[in-house]
């Protein structure tokens, strides 16, 4: 599996030890707030066995995040396919959800950064999208950090969120390859 290295970050593989506080982050408030409910343990464990299962069968996809200095675990970036059929899949979509103690450091830009690099490096992509509810500003500040811009005739209503709910309803951001790395040049 790859990993990647960042200034600060390691974004790495799973490891049991995660899983707890991976748990804590999914029942917090704060963290889940446009999702339409918290996690159980039981579905935040299952959680992470879809997704190491993913990095297992693929070598890239949401990595756990550590940071570097002190091993701390803060969440997940990375990439992934989502699960549904919508008028812009089939695509690689970049993610994070990281501890609410960890926000305000610019970690999920950082390792966005990393993870949208090598999307576009080693993975050969020719595009990343990102889906946000409209109320999300903080991920909203990052997608644009990222060069991703808002495809406003492409919002739609997320297939696995209920009808009715306050959080059904998504934009969608693109970042295609020759923009990034005019990006990349320019920085």
């Amino acid at each position: 599996m790859t990993e990647l290295h960042t200034d600060r970050l390691i974004l790495r593989d799973w490891r049991p030890e995660d899983r707890a506080p991976f748990a804590a982050l999914n029942d917090d408030p704060a963290v889940m707030e446009h999702f339409p409910n918290h996690l159980s343990p039981d579905q935040s464990d299952a959680m992470v066995e879809r997704i190491a299962t993913f990095l297992d069968e693929h070598g890239w996809g949401l990595w756990a995040v550590e940071v570097a200095q002190t091993g701390e675990f803060i969440g997940f970036t990375g990439l992934s396919v989502p699960r549904f059929e919508e008028h812009f899949t089939p695509c690689v979509e970049v993610g994070w959800r990281l501890a609410r103690s960890s926000w305000g450091h610019g970690y999920a830009t950082e390792a966005a950064r990393a993870s949208v690099a090598h999307g576009f490096g080693p993975l050969g992509l020719d595009e990343i999208v990102a889906m946000v509810v409209p109320d999300n500003t903080r991920s909203q500040g990052v997608m644009r950090k990222l060069g991703m811009t808002r495809d406003e005739d492409a919002d739609f209503d997320h297939p696995l969120i209920a009808d009715g709910s306050p959080v059904r309803r998504h934009r969608l951001y693109r970042l295609g390859r020759d923009d990034w790395a005019v990006s990349q040049k320019a920085s």
